[in-house]
C-alpha cells in the first residue's frame, strides 16, 4: 500500500503544520473553556440557522446544526493526521480524531462541570475525522506524484 500512498512532500507537512497548530488551538479554545458556543454568540447561530431556512433546508434545527457541525469542525483533524503521521503508519490517523474527541469529551465531562459531554459529539467528531482521513487517501490516490522504483537495465552489447 505504501507505493499507493506515497509519502507527502516535505512541503505539504510544513504547511500541514503552519495550518494545524492554530486550527488545534482553535479547537481547544473552542470545546476545552467553561462557556458553550451557543452563550458566547447565540445570535450567530440563529443567523445561521436562519440562511439555512431561506436556502430551503427546513428541517435543519439547532441539534443537527449541532451535529452538522462536529462532523466538519473534524474533518480537518483527519486530514492533519493523515498528512502528519508516517506513510506505513497511516491506518493510525483513523484513530487519532477519535481519540482527540475522545480525550476531549472526557475532559469536559470531569473537569468543566459547565459543558455537556455526549456520546453523540464523539460519533460526531469521529466521523468527521474518519470522513478527512477518507478525503486524504483520495486526494493521494488522485493527485499526488508516483515514484517510480523500476532499477534501470543495463543493455547488453
Amino acid at each position: 500500500m505504501s507505493t499507493l500512498l506515497p509519502p507527502p512532500r516535505r512541503r505539504t507537512r510544513t504547511v500541514a503544520l503552519i495550518l494545524g497548530i492554530p486550527f488545534l488551538a482553535g479547537l481547544a479554545l473552542l470545546t476545552l473553556t467553561p462557556s458553550r458556543v451557543e452563550e458566547k454568540m447565540p445570535n450567530l447561530l440563529d443567523a445561521v440557522l436562519r440562511g439555512i431556512h431561506r436556502l430551503g433546508w427546513e428541517s435543519l434545527d439547532f441539534t443537527k446544526l449541532e451535529i452538522l457541525a462536529n462532523v466538519l469542525v473534524f474533518i480537518p483533524v483527519g486530514i492533519l493526521a493523515f498528512v502528519l503521521l508516517p506513510r506505513r503508519a497511516w491506518p493510525v490517523s483513523l484513530l487519532i480524531g477519535p481519540g482527540i474527541s475522545l480525550t476531549i469529551e472526557l475532559a469536559q465531562r470531569f473537569a468543566l462541570p459547565h459543558r455537556a459531554a455526549t456520546v453523540n459529539d464523539v460519533l460526531a467528531n469521529s466521523t468527521g475525522a474518519i470522513l478527512g482521513v477518507l478525503v486524504a487517501v483520495l486526494c493521494t490516490l488522485l493527485f499526488a506524484p508516483r515514484v517510480s522504483r523500476v532499477s534501470p537495465t543495463l543493455e547488453a552489447s
